[in-house]
Order: structure tokens, then sequence, then C-alpha cells
């Protein structure tokens, strides 16, 4: 019997650990085919592939990424490949299973939840090993009625089969992101996230789980995810964990968790900072909502001044970066509350801060409570929301505005000087500015056309030539800072306009020529040639001092900025009076 095991990626870099998890468990019996796609690739180039291996089954992993894709490619590989039995799996299909087959009848069989005991069982029976009643943890339809299978006792997981070792993935461990899975469950109760469905917390074996990172790092892997919904909720664990990586690990490897910000004990915190490799970690923590009466409604217990303490211990700790999300359209969550859980959380300068929007996901409480909250929401995946009893769509319009900014100005970190100037000198609060930047953006129609690195410079500037109370002089400046830290070599094409002549160039070179000094001593130490000078020096007028800017002040001085720019270095940066005319 062939057998397929397939799924549609967000991106080429992902992997997908159920399909391995579930060919693992049906050898030695079954041996499948993983192949996977992307949600990009044509659906007729993937049925094409499929059809090729001449498949008995094919078994789809299904999430709300890759659902209405993954629908085409059946329907069309129904078509040419009619006796193929299609079994769908994952957490988009195991919900709501009535509407599902209904919607696809060209699914022979749906597996519901946790598959790897139910997908081999279920591979007996098409081979005609055992009758379909003794298949647990299915449903299908029979002369048009449903059929639902109760679901089998859990997997004991210290005993599930290794899903790395298979030769046919060693030669990609090191192009993709590969996903580590300790726990299984969640102790909170979330009801917007379907971990809320799943009672208690299900541990694999640790010694095997070391001898997986060994096996993944040994074979080139570079970014390796735990996918654990809370790492640390046992701390004994996280600690020997983070101890075995501190230990083991291999140059160039990243290490991501999620983590319960407001569980981690401070000396966790501190044993990170004195031992833990800069850039060995790396933490994504959920914060959602700072509003009290949100978080109760939707049973989120959060302490968020423990969590606070946590973000900016590990910040000040300089070791590790933080990536934190906020979900907008959650309940009683108005615009201001929205705002305030803004600012709230980039007070903390998180390394990246995703603003994501409330999908209401089949199987959560959420969803079951839709009309409560006067949600309306696309019935279609990823079910994001419209609106609510609180939240307009105009309203969400416009937080999407301030995403696409924060993602552009912010997360990707072009030009942090000027950030943090704009949102804590220029406008009343951070949330402000990417808002009203944000709009503006969306009403040039610049969320449409492509740029370049330059044009973020360009359309910043334009935009707050529009705004009241702004010194472009001084924003100017420290865009031109932002822009020149990130070269390693004179650019060859500036952004700005303004130039310095050459006489007024070799004015300031023979000046510095005789006292170097006036550009600091490291600078005077270089003994440049003219040459040497014009060729690796750019002078720009300038009107902030950099010394004091180095100390945290912005302070008006007009003069220039000479940059000195060093292979395999930030630039050497110095201002000079202007008293060269």
């Amino acid at each position: 019997m062939k057998i397929v095991l397939t799924t549609l990626n967000a991106k080429y870099i992902h992997t997908n650990l159920a399909l391995r998890y579930l060919k693992g468990s049906a050898q030695p019996e079954f041996d499948s085919k993983i192949i996977e796609y992307t949600i990009k690739d044509p659906a007729f180039n993937i049925v094409s592939d499929l059809y090729q291996h001449k498949p008995d089954v094919v078994g789809f992993s299904c999430y709300i990424w890759n659902i209405e894709e993954t629908i085409g490619v059946i329907r069309m590989l129904k078509t040419v490949s009619p006796n193929t039995k299609i079994i769908l799996g994952g957490p988009e299909v195991s919900y709501d299973v009535h509407d599902w087959l209904r919607r696809i009848p060209e699914v022979d069989y749906i597996v519901m939840g946790e598959g790897e005991l139910s997908f081999k069982i279920l591979l007996q029976h098409i081979n005609g090993e055992v009758p379909l009643e003794d298949v647990p943890g299915i449903c299908y339809l029979l002369d048009g009625k449903m059929k639902i299978h109760a679901q089998p006792k859990k997997v004991d997981l210290r005993e599930l089969p290794s899903p790395y070792r298979f030769e046919e993935d060693r030669a990609s461990l090191g192009k993709r992101i590969q996903y580590i899975e300790t726990s299984r469950g969640c102790p909170f109760s979330c009801q917007f996230c379907l971990s809320s469905i799943e009672v208690g917390v299900r541990y694999f074996n640790r010694d095997k789980i070391k001898e997986e990172i060994r096996y993944l790092m040994d074979n080139g892997a570079k970014t390796i995810k735990f996918v654990d919904r809370t790492f640390n909720i046992s701390r004994s664990y996280a600690m020997e964990m983070f101890q075995f990586l501190i230990d083991e690990h291999k140059p160039g490897v990243v290490f991501q968790f999620e983590i319960t910000a407001d569980i981690m004990r401070p000396e966790v915190i501190q044993f990170l900072n004195d031992n833990a490799p800069h850039g060995l970690f790396r933490f994504e923590i959920g914060v959602q909502s700072t509003n009290d009466l949100t978080n109760e409604l939707v049973k989120r217990r959060q302490n968020f001044e423990k969590l606070k303490r946590t973000v900016t211990m590990v910040k000040e700790g300089g070791k590790i970066d933080q990536h934190l999300d906020l979900i907008a359209g959650l309940p009683e969550e108005d615009y201001d509350s929205f705002r305030q859980t803004f600012n709230d959380v980039f007070a903390m300068r998180p390394e990246e801060l995703q603003l994501g929007f409330l999908k209401l996901l089949r199987g959560t409480g959420l969803r079951v409570q839709a009309e409560q909250y006067g949600y309306t929401y696309v019935d279609l995946a990823p079910y994001e929301i419209f609106s609510n009893n609180v939240l307009t769509f105009d309203e969400i319009i416009r937080i999407k505005h301030a995403e696409d900014v924060l993602e552009k100005y912010w997360n990707d970190h072009r030009m942090d000087n000027t950030i943090e100037y704009l949102v804590t000198e220029v406008f009343e609060t951070p949330f402000d500015f990417f808002q009203n930047f944000g709009t503006y953006w969306e009403h040039k129609g610049w969320s449409r056309i492509g740029h370049q690195l330059e044009d973020l410079f360009k359309r910043l500037e334009e935009f707050l030539a529009t705004q009241p109370n702004v010194n472009l002089k001084i924003v100017r400046s420290l865009m031109q800072l932002d822009y020149l830290s990130r070269q390693q070599f004179q650019p060859r094409k500036l952004w700005w306009d303004e130039r310095v002549s050459r006489d007024v160039q070799k004015e300031i070179y023979s000046l510095l020529k005789e006292t170097p000094s006036l550009a600091g001593e490291e600078f005077a130490q270089l003994d440049l040639s003219e040459k040497e000078f014009f060729k690796h020096s750019l002078i720009i007028p300038f009107t902030i001092d950099y010394n004091a800017f180095q100390n945290g002040q912005v302070i008006a001085q007009d003069g220039y900025l000479l940059t000195y720019f060093r292979i395999g270095q930030t630039p050497y940066f110095a201002t000079l009076q202007k008293a060269i005319q």
C-alpha cells in the first residue's frame, strides 16, 4: 500500500512535525512518504506531483493557514485519482467535523485530535486487517450519515518513536526550522486558544529529547523551536533544559521558546543572564491584553507586573531577544483600551512586538460565545473578526494600519534611534505615532507597492512634514545616523539632498590633519592619508551633538557629522562644530 503524508506549509523553511510522528508511529507495518509543499505552490502542480506517486492513501495535515488551499488540492486529486483514500487530520479539522465532511465530500476520513494511534489502526482497516468499527478517533460519512468514533486513550509520549531520524530528512535539517515537542497540553484555559481544550500536561522522556537535540545539532540544524505551549510551566524541567542547551549547544544554533513570563522566577532569569551565550535563546511571550476585565472574561490568569519584571530583567541582561504578542479584538477591549495595552507593552521596548487580530478558531470558547460579545467574523479560515460590541470595523482597520508600519519601522529595527525620539518626544504615545503614520501610509497607497530601504526614510520624512511640532532637522539627523550606522561602505546613493561641497570637505580634512583629536582620540589614531580619508569618509550637515547623543541626550547643534566606514565594524562617528564656511 502506497501512503503519502503531505501538507502545505506557510513557508519552505517550515517543517511539519505532525507528519513525522505519524510516519514513525505507522512503522514498521506501514511506510509512508512525506512530501511537503507551500501554500504558494500552484494547486495543479501539487496534484500533478501527488498523482505521479500513485498513492493508495493521502493524508493531509490541516491548519487555519492552509485549509482553503488544501481543499482545492483535495478536490482536484479526487477527480484524477478517485480510488485514492483521502484522510484529513490536524487542529483545523478536529472540530466541527460535521461541517467539514459535508463541505468536502471527497474526504474519506477525518482523524480527530491526537492521531498517532488512530492513523495506524485506520491504515490497518484500509489494508483489510481490522473492521472499521474498531478504528478509534475518526469520523466519516456512511450512506450519508455521520459516524463518529470515540477517541482512543492518550498515547504515552515517552514511547513515541523519533520523528527526526528519517534519512531522507537529514540533508535539509540545516536549511529549515526544526520543531521540538517536549510536552503536550497547557495548564491554562484561555478561551481564544485551542490548547485550552486539552486537560492536563504530559511530558516526553527528557533524556530522549536531549538525544534528539544532539542529533539535530550534529546534522546541521540552526534554528530549533520548542512548540510547548508553556515551556516553563515546570521550573525544574526548564532549568534542566536551559543548562543542557548552554552546556552542549553548537555555534550558530538558536533555540526559541514560548514562555509564560509572569510565572518565571527572577533566579531563573538571573541564571540565564549570567550563563547563556548571547543570541542562543529567543523568547516568545503572549501578553495579548493588559486589560484586567478582558483577561478575566477569556479566563486568562496574568500578573502584568510580574510579566513586566521578567521582560525587563531579560532585556537588561542583553542575552535574549524577546518577541511579545498582542491580540486586538478580545472581549470588552475597545479602541482606547487596546491603545493602552499597546502602550503598556511597548514601554518595555521588546525587540519584536506582534500586533495580531482575534481569530475565532473552531473548538474555542470564544467562538461559542461569539453572539454574547457581538462578534462578526469571516466564516472561512483563519476566522478573523470584523467587529464586536465595543470595537467597530473602522477601528480594526485603523489598528491594522498601525500594524503595518510597526512591522516595517520597529520590528525590523531599521531606525531605532529615530523611532525612540518620535515616540518619546514628538507624539503623545507610541501607539499614536504608529497609528497616525500607518493611516497616512495607507492613504498614500504605499501598502500596495514595494519599497527599498531608502524609501522607508523618505516616506517617514514626508509623513512627519505633515505633523505639527516636529523639529524636522533633528529628526532628519537621527534618520541619517540610523541609515549610516547600517553601512560598512560609503553609500553610492544617499536618500537626502543636502551635500557638503568638495572645498568644504578639503578644508575639514586639512583641519583634521592638523588637529585629528577634534574628531576624537580613536580617529586620531587612524592617521589617515588624504586618499583614505576621501575614500572611506562621509561628511554631511548635522544638527545634533553626537557626543551628547551617546549619553542619551538629543541636543540641537549645527555642525557636521563625520562618518568613517570600517569593513566588518559599525562606522566611526564624530560631530564637528560648524566653524568652517
